[in-house]
């Protein structure tokens, strides 16, 4: 019985991560996160979604009530700063300070924010960056941002390994979209 409802509330989730973050994850620029290597073997697309989707796990075991669309939609942008941070590059220097702003300029060219979303992405790199969380959401990503970051990098239990299961949806969602373009 546990095993079943376990299996539906990850079922649950990995729906709710592509029904509120499906028009970030098709778009192209988040598509190039692919090519970028975050913690370890992770790459930054990989390690957005496992961010999103422990954000969720979080505030469902937590029982926090939150702005689901905003926490998934600021999770998945959390680190949009569309890079490879470990090529030697003066710019990337003191990567970990300065790259959510980074993230944060280049969510907003390409997606509408509000105002919970920018929270998420300027604040997740706290206590790095100084500037307290506003919102629980940003707290959630802040957390399982350390969190996944820890499991990439010791190359330990990840939830990577859902990242999988999402992407093969996220899949089929795209070739719903293009077969009715």
């Amino acid at each position: 019985m546990k095993q079943k409802q376990k299996k539906r509330e990850k079922a649950e989730l990995e729906s709710l991560l592509l029904y509120h973050g499906e028009e970030i994850l098709l778009s192209g620029q988040m598509q190039r996160e692919k090519l970028f290597i975050q913690h370890g073997t992770v790459s930054c697309f990989d390690h957005s979604v496992a961010v999103a989707y422990t954000s969720l796990r979080l505030a469902v075991w937590w029982r926090i009530k939150v702005d689901r669309r905003s926490l998934v939609r600021g999770a998945l942008l959390h680190d949009y700063f569309l890079y490879d941070w470990h090529e030697a590059d003066d710019s990337h220097r003191l990567h970990g300070f300065r790259h959510a702003k980074k993230a944060l300029l280049n969510a907003r060219e390409d997606f509408r924010l509000n105002a919970k979303e920018e929270d998420i992405i300027v604040k997740h790199m706290f206590p790095l960056n100084l500037s307290l969380p506003r919102y629980r959401e940003s707290v959630l990503v802040i957390l399982a941002d350390k969190w996944c970051a820890l499991t990439e990098i010791l190359a330990v239990f990840s939830v990577v390994h859902r990242v999988k299961a999402i992407k093969a949806k996220l899949q089929k969602a795209a070739s719903r979209i293009l077969s009715t373009a």
